[in-house]
């Protein structure tokens, strides 16, 4: 009997012990001063003398979200790529899976992985991967869907740029 009641206690205290330490940092033995340099001579950090709370997590700080992926070949590769219906798309990574399609007048079914990288109007932001039902597709094939992406970029001529 005495010995669940010990164990009562010293779990209370466990707990106690438990919630200072994931205090802010201001219980210390003797009452000492928490703003004060710690004994190596150091300033505390700036951090640790913020006060935070849980819901400071939950908050929307930033408002403004960017889109680190061109935009011209984004909506080209979407276009393009119609004739397969979409997965997954996530245009702050810049990366659109889509499912099995056939194209127009075509009897092999593809699927493509799409990842547009950086925000340079050039072919080295966009890398295609193509699949087949049976497995790896033809690297011409794959040359073929990226070259219809890059051409298909009418959204360029009337802002004024050269369409390469």
């Amino acid at each position: 009997m005495q010995t669940t009641s010990l164990f009562k206690r010293c779990t209370a205290v466990a707990l106690c012990l438990t919630l200072v330490a994931c205090g802010d940092g201001g219980f210390k033995l003797g009452g000492g001063n928490t703003t004060a340099s710690t004994s190596s001579g150091n300033p505390p950090r700036e951090e640790a003398l913020q006060t935070t709370s849980i819901w400071e997590a939950f908050a929307n700080r930033n408002t403004e979200t960017t889109v680190k992926v061109n935009k011209y070949i984004w909506s080209a590769a979407i276009e393009v790529l119609d004739f397969m219906p979409i997965q997954s798309i996530d245009p702050f990574t810049g990366v659109i899976v889509t499912g099995y399609g056939t194209p127009p007048g075509g009897s092999r079914s593809y699927r493509a992985t799409v990842l547009i990288g950086i925000l340079a109007l050039d072919a080295r932001s966009l890398n295609v991967a193509l699949l087949t039902r049976g497995g790896a597709c033809a690297a011409a094939t794959t040359r073929a869907i990226e070259d219809a992406i890059l051409i298909a970029r009418p959204s360029v001529a009337h802002l004024g740029q050269s369409v390469s």
